[in-house]
């Protein structure tokens, strides 16, 4: 598919790949980007899994290959997100950071 709707920095990338070489992710699975939540007042919650694809998923790949799959219906609330990884002294975890917002520092 040409339509990528998120985009992954390279270190996220890195990291996606070694979680699936390192963490027994099954043959078959790609990485799953979605929204938990309502939208209400409180808002969306990002999350990223490893899943297989489903009927209503739209499909891109990253790196070397590995399938990304995102849910139809939730694609018009990640269209622009950038999805990085964090390493440093304080924290280490996956950053969802929107179009328009700036990167943590």
């Amino acid at each position: 598919m040409d339509f990528q709707p998120v985009t992954l920095t390279e270190r996220a990338i890195e990291e996606v790949e070694n979680i699936m070489a390192t963490k027994n992710i099954p043959d078959g699975y790609g990485l799953r980007i979605g929204i938990k939540g309502s939208g209400s007042c409180v808002g969306f919650t990002y999350m990223l899994g490893f899943d297989k694809k489903q009927e209503n998923d739209i499909e891109f790949s990253i790196g070397e290959n590995t399938p990304v799959y995102i849910e139809k219906k939730h694609t018009m609330y990640l269209v622009g997100l950038e999805v990085d990884f964090y390493e440093g002294s304080d924290a280490k975890g996956f950053t969802f950071i929107k179009a328009g917002e700036e990167k943590p520092a």
